[in-house]
């Protein structure tokens, strides 16, 4: 794990393997441990895979109140600056999804394939504000212990927590463990996003759309919709996972993401 000083907090973060530059954003309530699997297995396989803690989760600094996704995304970018990377290919997962789509919004010559995972573009209704200030509430009053313990179920297939109980306990011990103040400004952050509909049809890059078969969060109906507004997007559904196929069904997940960066790692590029 290293760390770096941007914009004013400290950054943990992972930086593994050479090769063309693979940036993976985690989601919500969450730290960079989520992406293992591919961290270790593309940082093995020809990529240089950055994986950052996002502010106000696990290593990086925590600031309360509202964190908007914009924010998030101008982190990642600073990281990246810091780096010297310029160009790379993004992924990210839930609100890591939402955060990669800020940054394309930002600095869309800078993404040379896209993957959206289990996420969700359109802005928060009403009652979606509502509930997330609540949770927000909740969080700062009472920790994280329990709302954890009540979204494990939802974060996960049945089929996970009873086949993969590491990958459970995993799930679990990382909601947990995230600072109460950050995944509460977290929350607030996208109870206020944008929509980017608009965006989604004006990517010019490769984009790849994956999801889970019994994500609850993000059903894969919604998914079809979100790769239906991206020209030429593929998608890929994950049986036998949840909302986090990627530490679900590692295997599956990463062949599909091998599949769809074969171009990348053949030294051509995919724009």
């Amino acid at each position: 794990m290293s760390t770096a000083q941007i914009g004013g907090i400290t950054v943990g973060y992972d930086d593994i393997g050479a090769g063309t530059p693979l940036v993976l954003v985690h989601g919500h309530p969450f730290d960079r441990s989520m992406w293992r699997p591919q961290t270790e297995r593309f940082g093995a396989d020809g990529w240089r895979v950055i994986a950052a803690d996002l502010r106000g989760y696990g290593d990086t600094t925590v600031v309360p109140g509202v964190t908007p996704l914009e924010v998030f995304a101008t982190d990642i970018i600073g990281l990246l600056d810091h780096l010297g990377i310029e160009r790379f290919a993004l992924a990210g997962l839930s609100m890591g999804g939402q955060i990669a789509l800020e940054l394309y919004r930002l600095v869309p010559e800078r993404i040379r394939a896209l993957v959206l995972a289990d996420t969700f573009p359109e802005a928060e209704t009403a009652e979606g504000k509502r509930q997330r200030n609540e949770v927000a509430d909740r969080l700062l009053r009472e920790g994280m212990s329990e709302y954890a313990d009540e979204l494990l179920p939802k974060m996960i297939a049945p089929g996970t927590i009873e086949a993969r109980p590491e990958v459970a306990r995993h799930v679990l011990t990382m909601m947990r463990n995230a600072p109460a103040e950050g995944a509460a400004a977290a929350l607030r952050g996208r109870a206020e996003r944008q929509d980017y509909v608009d965006l989604l049809r004006r990517i010019d890059v490769p984009t790849l759309v994956m999801v889970g078969r019994d994500d609850e969060y993000t059903p894969v109906e919604w998914a079809t919709r979100t790769a239906g507004y991206i020209p030429g997007a593929e998608l890929v559904v994950i049986d036998g996972a949840g909302h986090l196929p990627n530490l679900e069904r590692p295997e599956e997940f990463g062949l599909a993401l091998a599949e769809f960066l074969k171009p990348m790692s053949d030294g051509v590029d995919a724009r």
